[in-house]
Order: C-alpha cells, then sequence, then structure tokens
C-alpha cells in the first residue's frame, strides 16, 4: 500500500491527484501546518530527515520531492497512460517540464512569498524577483497557448506537476496576466480525479474557487 504523507496546503495535494488518476490504492496520513506561522510539523521529521512534503512510502521505501515522487510512480504505474514512450522527442519535453516546475519555476514564487514578508526591507529585490516570475511563466504561458497539454495530446504528469506552478501563481495574485495559464489550470481542476483528491485531503487554499 502507498502512504502518502499529506501535508495541508501543500505539493502533496498533486501527489493525491496523480494517485487518483492511476487508480491505485493509497492511504493518507495527514499533516496540519503551524500557526501563526505555517511551517510543516516536526512530526514529518520522524517520516524524512527533510520534514518536509510529499512524502511517499512505497513497498518499504520512503521517497521524497514531488518531481522524483511523480516520475517514480507513473514509471512503476501508469507508464503506458500518463507519459510518453521512452526515446521519443515528446518523452525529452516531458521529463523537461516534469522537473522545470521546481528546478526553476517555483523559485522565483516562493521567493516572493518569503521577501514580502519582510515589507519595505524585500522592496529592493522585488523588481528582481517579479522579472523571473514573469520570465518563468512567460515560457510557461507560449507553451501551453493553444494546446490542452503541455506534452501530445493528453495528460501527463508534466501537466500534475506544472498545475501546482499556476495555483502557486495564483494564490501570488500574479496569474491574471496569463490567461492561457490560467484556462489550462482551471481544466486540469475540473478533472474528477483532482476534485476526487481534494476531498480526501481536505481543505486546499489553492483549489478552485467555484
Amino acid at each position: 500500500m502507498i502512504i502518502v504523507h499529506h501535508l495541508n496546503d501543500s505539493r502533496s495535494q498533486r501527489i493525491l491527484w496523480l494517485l487518483e488518476e492511476i487508480g491505485v490504492p493509497y492511504e493518507i496520513k495527514h499533516y496540519k501546518r503551524g500557526s501563526p506561522v505555517p511551517y510543516a510539523p516536526p512530526e514529518l521529521k520522524a517520516v524524512h530527515p527533510l520534514g518536509k512534503s510529499p512524502v511517499v512510502t512505497d513497498e518499504g521505501k520512503t521517497i521524497a520531492e514531488s518531481g522524483a515522487i511523480v516520475e517514480l510512480l507513473i514509471e512503476k504505474y501508469a507508464a503506458d497512460r500518463l507519459a510518453p514512450p521512452r526515446g521519443t522527442p515528446a518523452y525529452t519535453d516531458y521529463i523537461h517540464w516534469l522537473h522545470f516546475s521546481e528546478g526553476s519555476a517555483m523559485l522565483p514564487l516562493m521567493l516572493k512569498l518569503y521577501v514580502g514578508l519582510l515589507g519595505e526591507g524585500g522592496a529592493p529585490l522585488a523588481p528582481r524577483i517579479d522579472s523571473e516570475i514573469e520570465n518563468h511563466l512567460s515560457y510557461m504561458e507560449a507553451s501551453i497557448k493553444g494546446r490542452d497539454f503541455f506534452v501530445g495530446d493528453s495528460l501527463t504528469g508534466a501537466d500534475i506537476q506544472l498545475s501546482f506552478t499556476s495555483e502557486a501563481a495564483g494564490g501570488r495574485g500574479v496569474l491574471k496576466d496569463y490567461p492561457e495559464l490560467a484556462r489550462h489550470m482551471k481544466a486540469m481542476q475540473a478533472r474528477p480525479a483532482y476534485r476526487r483528491a481534494l476531498e480526501k485531503g481536505g481543505p486546499y487554499a489553492y483549489g478552485p474557487k467555484d
């Protein structure tokens, strides 16, 4: 049985979505962010030394990092459905997008969150952070324009990974300038598997607002 160590309002929501798309049984262990500072609770340190989520345990092996989790779960359980064939140009694109989300796009969005907490003290950094957010989101916007999915003609792990980037951008108030990304995000949020994952995962600040 796959165990998902699920932290509210975190990247682990997309792991629940992935598993709903795959259709394999799994168990959720819930963890709640602290207050007023929304850090992950110390209990996650007992699961993995980084003390972060998502973390999954599958057949006794604990795996951290959402890109690695998505890639490995698809490879093991749904390579014929949620990833292009290995060795094809589409597979190269798929791997690129799968890791672009956390490797590039999320860093300036996280910096915007943390630097914003500094108020005027963080103001000198804001132009550089905003330019990097624009750089990455514009790249995504151009890539999804006129398409339903980032790779090929059906859902892949790349869409699942990148959806959180769009949701985080929306949470930071910067998605309004990227209508193609907003369209893709809403289409992903309308998928039945996504909705089932929301029901099981609990309240999710970045979820659909309908």
